[in-house]
């Protein structure tokens, strides 16, 4: 994941995604797997832009609070609780705290990661 170089807190932010897209697209192009761009980190909440390379992957984690995935170009792969969803553009997925998930990308992806992290 690549190091903050914009404001990530404040009283109002503001971003393109598209922009930000296009600048975790570049990060990604010199990257293995993956790459990552965190919009916003305020208090709990944490925004991230994360993109993956076909083949790539974010293997099994959890997260400390909950969290939503939205994918937002491309098609990502999901896996929790034994079972793997297959998410295209526009889909919105949430998991509670301390779930195991993991995500793969047969054909690459970029989708918007969203933290309520524990106080």
């Amino acid at each position: 994941m690549s190091p903050v170089q914009h404001p990530v807190s404040g009283p109002t932010l503001s971003f393109s995604l598209d922009e930000q897209m296009q600048i975790v697209k570049r990060e990604l192009a010199e990257s293995p797997a993956r790459a990552g761009r965190t919009i916003v980190k305020e208090g709990a909440l944490t925004v991230t832009l994360v993109a993956v390379k076909p083949g790539g992957e974010l293997r099994p984690h959890k997260a400390d609070g909950p969290i939503t995935v939205q994918v937002l170009e491309g098609e990502i792969e999901v896996q929790s609780g034994g079972a793997s969803r297959t998410l295209p553009v526009g889909t919105l997925v949430a998991f509670n705290s301390g779930i195991v998930h993991g995500v793969t990308s047969p054909r690459g992806g970029i989708f918007l990661l969203t933290v309520v992290n524990a106080a």
